[in-house]
């Protein structure tokens, strides 16, 4: 990864309703910033990510190993 660049990690479940919209927002957030990348990892077919990353509920967004965000967030976050 470049030096500087923020890594976004989110993982979405087949069953979650709210997994679509939080991995757009994610992802759009890699797109309007080149400092930023952006992964998605289906938390059940990953489960030593999951595990890696304590995911405990979906969606989960993760950035720099360190902010860890779980559940719905609003379009505003």
């Amino acid at each position: 990864m470049a030096r500087g660049k923020r890594e976004d990690f989110t993982s979405p479940a087949p069953t979650c309703s709210y997994c679509p919209k939080a991995m757009r927002m994610a992802h759009q957030m890699a797109i309007e910033s080149d400092k930023m990348r952006g992964d998605m990892i289906e938390a059940t077919e990953f489960p030593h990510l999951s595990n890696h990353y304590n995911v405990g509920a979906v969606p989960k967004i993760v950035i720099n190993n360190v902010v860890d965000l779980e559940g719905a967030l609003p379009d505003t976050v």
